[in-house]
């Protein structure tokens, strides 16, 4: 029943000319993100760290364009806070922006997506389409490979605080940008490809 949401999702993007933008939410701590590495034997790895839970929220999506099927990504970060149903509008107005025509937004149910800016913005601009991802298959949203390339770059990093997090993650996005194959791949590794014929 949910394939039959998404792919009325696809027909309408298909009908309309539509932008479909995948987004979703994310937060990243000062505490390392660990993974194995390669290390000389007997020569354990070890991060030493302050143990701080300041953090970085952020918003991104995904974007597939409608005629060229063109990616790219957009992301606001908060430092230090929470993200909102009013950071969530904010952000969709900053991607209405920078595209032109009918967009539809995928996104999980969370209650964030619901909140009465979102409903007013909603409301409000008529090119702005929603539908919602199953919310037990978090796999079919691209934008979890966004945050799963994030967080993999920033893996045995020890910032020491908000401003060497925000450096780092500014970089991975300026990199990420500069790279459609790698935006691409955000989408095929979701189960999204088959339904969006890339």
């Amino acid at each position: 029943m949910e394939t039959v949401s998404l792919d009325r999702g696809k027909k309408n993007a298909e009908r309309l000319n539509a932008h479909l933008v995948f987004l979703d939410e994310c937060g990243f701590l000062l505490i390392p993100n660990v993974r194995r590495t390669w290390a000389p034997r007997g020569h354990t790895p070890i991060i030493r760290h302050r143990y701080r839970r300041d953090k970085v929220s952020a918003i991104s999506a995904v974007t597939v364009s409608a005629r060229r099927r063109r990616c790219g990504l957009y992301i606001h970060f908060y430092p230090g806070s929470n993200i909102t149903h009013v950071e969530v509008a904010v952000f969709l107005r900053a991607v209405l922006r920078q595209l032109r025509g009918h967009v539809i937004v995928l996104w999980d149910g969370g209650s964030i997506h619901k909140g009465p800016d979102v409903r007013a913005l909603l409301a409000r601009c008529q090119r702005l389409h929603v539908e919602s991802f199953p919310g037990y298959a978090p796999d079919l949203n691209p934008d979890e490979f966004v945050w799963t390339h994030f967080k993999a770059t920033l893996a045995n990093g020890r910032p020491d605080n908000l401003d060497e997090l925000m450096t780092a993650l500014c970089r991975i996005t300026k990199k990420a940008r500069q790279r459609p194959e790698l935006l691409r791949s955000f989408i095929t590794a979701s189960e999204l490809p088959a339904l969006l014929c890339l």
